[in-house]
């Protein structure tokens, strides 16, 4: 059986630093047997990589891009907590923010970003609940935000 770190070698990723928090929080937090992701936003070495917000200016496959990103860091947000990704019973729950001007209404399409790339490297355990809403404005102006919540062992 593969494991999720090995499926993320055969997909040609690798799970970035978890960045330090830019406020009072933590990055995940174990309780019981599940681990909640505080939001992740699409940073790649250490940088926003775009701002903005869909329907003006940001299109919908980009961002769906960049939740596929902001998912693999809660991906590494999750392994930080548990060690190791073969712990991951399920991921149970997706939520994901989209900066959105009022006229637009593709929220569920970026999420698919994230929630493929779940699937991808989870197989059956990455599939989930998800809700995808769009708000006025993330922080530092990013498009997208992604967090989890996924059952461990």
């Amino acid at each position: 059986m593969t494991t999720p770190e090995q499926k993320l070698a055969e997909l040609g990723l690798s799970l970035p630093d978890v960045p330090t928090p830019a406020g009072a929080y933590v990055p995940a937090v174990r309780s019981g047997d599940h681990v909640y992701t505080s939001g992740q936003l699409p940073f790649v070495d250490g940088k926003l990589t775009r701002t903005g917000k869909l329907g003006a200016g940001v299109t919908t496959e980009e961002a769906a891009a960049l939740a596929r990103v902001c998912a693999l860091n809660a991906v590494a947000a999750l392994k930080s907590e548990v060690g190791d990704l073969s712990r991951v019973v399920r991921i149970v729950k997706v939520v994901v923010f989209v900066a959105s001007d009022p006229a637009y209404t593709e929220q569920p399409k970026v999420g698919n970003g994230a929630s493929e790339l779940l699937a991808e490297v989870f197989g059956d355990l990455g599939r989930h609940a998800r809700s995808a809403v769009g708000v006025a404005v993330l922080p530092l102006d990013s498009p997208v935000e992604v967090e989890l919540i996924a059952e461990v062992s």
